[in-house]
């Protein structure tokens, strides 16, 4: 029997392919323009839409000034000026949260252990957002709970997000509780502030220099099941 009955899973690029619906969003709120973009572009906002959501980890900007700054740098650097961001913005949110794309066949992956352990969302994006695509793609009926840093009133990976999501769940036990995301700096650094055991979802096979703590490092999701239940064979 597993040790761990409780599993709080990151979403965006850990369950759900967070870049392939940016990629989305920005060609179709620049169509809304008459604009096309090219993949430049999108690396580009990409790296300016990274260095805010760090900053916003690190508690050095607010939520709206993420939304919206990352568009001001983006177009100040385009050269754009007859766009305004207040709508672009809108329209980009929008998008963002209308499609979605499932890593590693996470749906199945969740769906298969649901009952058997306690699966909760803990997510630093958009409230409105998040639980669009939560829904659009079913996994808000597999979770036990859904925990948006924009609800919470902190971000991950700071403790006051956790201790906020762990007075939710009902007979909660640290040691009982595993995270699984993608980000260093946000899941892994959150469970470690936390006290939580942490699961690094590492699919590219980068080297952590951090000095975090990482109990479980895996490259495909499905890895999970030889946390939860080391004698059950590995779907591959």
């Amino acid at each position: 029997m597993s040790r761990f009955s409780i599993i709080l899973w990151d979403v965006d690029q850990t369950l759900l392919d967070f870049k392939k619906s940016q990629e989305y969003a920005l060609d179709y709120g620049f169509k809304q323009f008459g604009r096309k973009i090219d993949d430049a572009v999108k690396t580009q906002y990409d790296e300016i839409n990274h260095a805010y959501w760090k900053g916003y980890e690190r508690g050095e900007i607010t939520k709206n000034e993420l939304l919206t700054g990352r568009f001001d740098t983006l177009f100040s650097q385009l050269g754009i000026t007859d766009i305004s961001v207040k709508d672009f913005r809108e329209i980009y949110q929008e998008a963002l949260g209308s499609v979605y794309y499932f890593r590693d066949d996470s749906y199945k992956l969740c769906s298969k252990w649901k009952g058997k352990v306690r699966q909760y969302a803990v997510t630093n994006g958009v409230s409105s957002t998040q639980r669009r695509k939560l829904h659009l793609s079913g996994l808000d009926q597999i979770f036990d709970g859904i925990f948006v840093s924009e609800e919470i009133g902190a971000p991950k990976p700071q403790l006051s997000y956790f201790e906020k999501c762990f007075q939710e769940i009902a007979g909660f036990q640290k040691d009982e509780t595993l995270i699984v995301g993608d980000s260093l700096t946000s899941d892994m650094k959150g469970g470690n502030n936390a006290g939580i055991a942490c699961c690094w979802y590492n699919p590219e096979k980068i080297e952590n220099d951090t000095g975090l703590k990482i109990d479980y490092e895996i490259h495909n999701l499905w890895e999970v099941e030889e946390i939860l239940c080391p004698n059950l064979p590995t779907r591959k």
